[in-house]
């Protein structure tokens, strides 16, 4: 999952666009994009666009509204029919609440006659300060979890914060800290992480940068807010040739020297977290090959 493309569920028109783009992800959004009172007719305009949506294209996850709304039932009542790829939970609190919403996917799952399990799950687990506070409690939540991901703007109206970026355009101290901890929490889950959203879609430059750094950093992809941010996103997480090459040339010195905790390789010194580090660089190689 390099690019995750945020879509109203509201709208067809945007639907449409939103899967002829090439992001390996569209996120049918239920939630933050759709009024309260248009949510009925959203999973109505959802359900009927993905039932008849042909095989292929972009996985579909769906954004789901928080489990304190009371309206989380209702979405996966009107979608889980129509065999999306997974749920994207909003306003996480911690590794609880992934566990809520698979029991209800398993009951879902049973009444349409679709594989136990087979529904993933990407939580969003920086909305609220107590979900930053309980980013390690991800690493034991079971199988359906899929990848962890962050988000600032719920964040700075949860704590009451003016902005998320400072003049320079970089965040300040608190959103620092949720992204590290989505980064963390994703390690330690074993899963993927995904970077937030960059709201100023005119601001190529910014944008481009902001995921070249991500990257950089341990996020292996991001959510885009507009067609146009998915080619970036997609070129700044695939795996340069040249970075792939080096990868295997590491594997394969560990393995021809019997996988020893050190080995020499073009006059350094590689040691076993080199090779981890790789072997993911590796698996991401692949899996961008059958996106």
């Amino acid at each position: 999952m390099r690019s995750m493309l945020f879509v109203p569920a509201d709208s067809e028109k945007k639907l449409e666009k939103g899967f002829a783009s090439d992001a390996d992800v569209v996120i049918v959004d239920l939630e933050d994009s759709v009024s309260l009172e248009n949510k009925p007719a959203a999973r109505a305009t959802a359900a009927a666009f993905l039932s008849g949506r042909r095989e292929g294209g972009p996985a579909v996850y769906i954004r789901v509204n928080d489990l304190s709304t009371g309206l989380t039932d209702d979405d996966l009542a009107a979608l889980v029919p129509v065999r999306p790829d997974g749920i994207m939970l909003p306003k996480s609190n911690s590794g609880a609440d992934v566990q809520h919403l698979a029991v209800k996917l398993r009951v879902q799952e049973a009444e349409n006659g679709l594989a136990d399990g087979g529904i993933r799950i990407v939580p969003i687990i920086t909305e609220t300060a107590s979900g930053v506070l309980a980013a390690g409690s991800y690493g034991d939540v079971g199988p359906r979890l899929s990848g962890i991901t962050w988000g600032a703007e719920d964040l700075s109206a949860a704590i009451g914060a003016r902005v998320t970026r400072d003049d320079n355009g970089r965040y300040t101290d608190v959103f620092r800290l949720a992204r590290a901890m989505t980064i963390l929490a994703a390690s330690h889950a074993d899963v993927a992480a995904i970077d937030t959203v960059f709201p100023n879609f005119r601001d190529m430059d910014g944008f481009r940068l902001e995921c070249i750094e991500a990257e950089r950093d341990g996020f292996t992809g991001k959510m885009a807010i507009h067609p146009a941010q998915v080619p970036v996103i997609n070129e700044a997480f695939t795996p340069s040739p040249d970075t792939v090459a080096h990868a295997q040339a590491v594997v394969a010195a560990f393995e021809a020297a019997g996988n020893p905790g050190v080995v020499a390789l073009d006059g350094q010194m590689y040691d076993r977290p080199h090779l981890r580090r790789a072997e993911r660089l590796l698996a991401r190689a692949q899996a961008v090959r059958k996106t």
